[in-house]
């Protein structure tokens, strides 16, 4: 069976591959967090925000949680650090929904 111009073996391949990227990403970017928040905080300060429905569906598509993590890296860096915000801003974003009271 040929699925996205592969066949289904490679396919399945192409998706492990990439979640054992998106893992590696997902373990650096989380040490980097916590070395940059520290640990404690960062588990004080996390809200309850859900991940979006793409984000979700995103674990069947080869590459894209990995790409998912890498635009969190970007937003941290262009959106958060060169704008003079912190790493514990950024969490805060990250966990927190828009409209809640809580921060």
């Amino acid at each position: 069976m040929i699925i996205a111009g592969m066949y289904e073996q490679d396919f399945i391949a192409y998706m492990i591959f990439g979640l054992i990227l998106n893992f590696a990403f997902s373990i650096m970017f989380g040490i980097y967090l916590s070395n940059n928040i520290g640990m404690q905080e960062m588990i004080t300060s996390k809200g309850e925000k859900d991940q979006s429905l793409l984000v979700k569906v995103s674990l069947f598509i080869p590459f894209a949680k990995m790409l998912i993590t890498l635009y969190r890296v970007t937003i941290l860096q262009l959106f958060f650090l060169n704008k003079g915000y912190s790493h514990k801003e950024f969490w805060i974003y990250m966990t927190h929904d828009k409209n809640s009271k809580d921060i």
